[in-house]
């Protein structure tokens, strides 16, 4: 329920402070008094969007603040699920800066406006004449048959289940279509794999056979070059071996005269040692020599296949191709298991269809259950509303189409007078037929469901007399679950309400401001009798106010 309520600096409204009471409340005031600015106000409190020409002075912010007692309305998850602290009495602030922009407070948390119309849907229901169009609302309709159904958890369960078996179904489709997409490639990327795979791919080769295709090339050159040196180093007379003995014993004569002529003869030993050795190598190397055309040609042939695939996947080495020949592989293998995946996501999405249809098909059996209940307490509520010929056909139609509430159709059919046919509400049934059904389907849900507070915004407009009480009744008796105003016009309404409030306009130094006040019993004696005798007050109006307060 709305606790209290405070506006600086809106429209005709300088400040206002009022606090307010549970159960049933009337506002009355003469028209153009400030009711709708009283509105627009908790409209900001709601997440509607701000305007500058509604400050009063330009120059400084305009503040709309409420305090809520919220306690018995269990939507402790709404707040934690949009990161919002909660009070048992919340505070919802709202600001218009001279700047234009707007901020939004939540038990002082800053809150973006579709957070604070979330969390203000569940705390206030402005209804007016505008609202009654809600009942054309499929979705709305909807609504009403699950709250008295009792489906509201299994509403939630099918959209947790339809959600699922939606994800599912993104997924199969991703990959039958990604399936069909690789099948386009498949022949060509098979080609490319066998090609690979027939390479016979070693790491390290292509420098292998790069170097023995040098050799191979030029064997010729190679082994005459080897026996020239052999020859040079051999040659019995004047051969570098010959003259280095002659050196050799020629500096062993001397050797023991001094210590680095021993020295001298060592190294010239070694050498002698090291270019046998030198030799040997040479003979061996030249023996291993041999010319090998198939050998030459089946290296050519390798070298060329490797370079002609480098080139293919635009890549310098063999390594690189081994890598892509691995990863072509991976998609083989993927591409192979993507069959099963099929199969088993299909069989997902199956289950997940046939759970989703089941909780669909139990919502829709629930909500046909309550329709001759709902249709029967329609009908008693309206006829002493002026409404006693009035009937109605909720036609609830299953689908194939996955809707956010189940796969029902729904149409609200009305008849208002004997003998006439059914139609859709929103064809046949008036503005005033409208308000009366609106307020007897909010009475019915008040029983079932912890309703916000409401505001009936002249609800009562077209009616008179009699009609008059029997809705004020309704509204009296809705009220002992729930906090109820009624802005209204009529007398009769006026005098039902637990409290009073009237809102008003006066002038201070040249401006017009506009106020509201709860009225005492003496006020509220003489505000009905105004609203039933106009400004000039006679006995006879205030002792019918009398009666109706009594």
């Amino acid at each position: 329920m709305i606790a209290s309520l405070s506006i600086e600096n809106f429209a005709l409204i300088e400040k206002l402070d009022i606090n307010f009471s549970e159960g049933f409340s009337v506002i009355t005031g003469e028209t153009g008094a400030g009711k709708s600015i009283l509105l627009g106000a908790l409209g900001l409190l709601m997440g509607k969007r701000a305007d500058l020409s509604s400050l009063k002075n330009e120059q400084e912010k305009c503040i709309v603040e409420a305090s809520f007692s919220i306690k018995k309305y269990n939507i402790q998850t709404l707040f934690q699920d949009n990161d919002v602290d909660y009070e048992d009495e919340t505070i919802i602030r709202r600001e218009i800066l001279p700047s234009g922009k707007s901020r939004a407070f939540i038990n002082d948390t800053p809150v973006t406006l579709n957070v604070l119309q979330e969390i203000s849907l569940h705390l206030i229901d402005i209804h007016s004449q505008h609202q009654n169009q809600e009942l054309n609302d499929e979705n709305f309709q909807i609504e009403i048959l699950d709250v008295l159904a009792n489906n509201m958890a299994l509403v939630l369960e099918y959209q947790s289940s339809l959600e699922d078996f939606n994800l599912a179904k993104g997924k199969l489709k991703q990959l039958v279509t990604q399936k069909n997409s690789a099948s386009k490639e498949q022949d060509y990327n098979s080609f490319l794999l066998e090609e690979l795979i027939a390479a016979n791919l070693i790491a390290g080769e292509q420098e292998e056979l790069e170097a023995e295709l040098e050799k191979l090339s030029n064997v010729e050159a190679i082994k005459e070059n080897i026996e020239k040196s052999i020859a040079i180093a051999t040659e019995e007379q004047i051969g570098v071996i010959q003259n280095l003995k002659e050196i050799k014993a020629a500096i062993a004569k001397i050797a023991a005269l001094s210590n680095d002529y021993a020295v001298l003869f060592e190294r010239i030993s070694s050498t002698i040692i090291e270019l046998d050795d030198i030799i040997s190598e040479l003979n061996a190397e030249h023996d291993k020599l041999t010319h090998d055309p198939e050998r030459l040609e089946f290296i050519n042939q390798k070298l060329q296949l490797l370079y002609s695939l480098q080139k293919k996947h635009q890549v310098k080495t063999v390594e690189e191709l081994i890598t892509i020949k691995n990863d072509l592989d991976a998609q083989f293998s993927s591409f192979e298991d993507i069959d099963n995946q099929i199969e088993q996501l299909t069989l997902q999405v199956e289950a997940l269809k046939t759970k989703t249809d089941g909780i669909a098909t139990t919502i829709s059996s629930n909500r046909a259950g309550v329709v001759p209940s709902l249709e029967d307490q329609l009908i008693k509520i309206l006829v002493p509303l002026g409404m006693p010929n009035a009937r109605f056909k909720f036609e609830i139609n299953a689908t194939e189409t996955y809707f956010e509430s189940g796969k029902d159709e729904i149409q609200l059919l009305f008849s208002a007078n004997k003998g006439t046919n059914f139609g859709l509400l929103k064809k046949i049934a008036s503005g005033g037929e409208m308000s009366r059904i609106m307020l007897a389907i909010k009475s019915i849900l008040a029983q079932t469901k912890k309703l916000p507070t409401i505001i009936f915004d002249e609800i009562d407009t077209g009616i008179s007399g009699d009609v008059a009480n029997k809705m004020a009744d309704i509204m009296s008796k809705m009220s002992t679950d729930l906090q109820l105003f009624a802005i209204t016009h009529l007398p009769q309404i006026a005098s039902k309400g637990k409290n009073h409030y009237k809102v008003f306009k006066y002038i201070k130094d040249e401006n017009t401001f506009t106020e509201i006040k709860k009225l005492d019993k003496t006020e509220r004696i003489n505000e009905i009798a105004e609203m039933i005798s106009g400004k000039n007050l006679t006995e006879s109006a205030i002792t019918h106010a009398k009666a109706l307060l009594s």
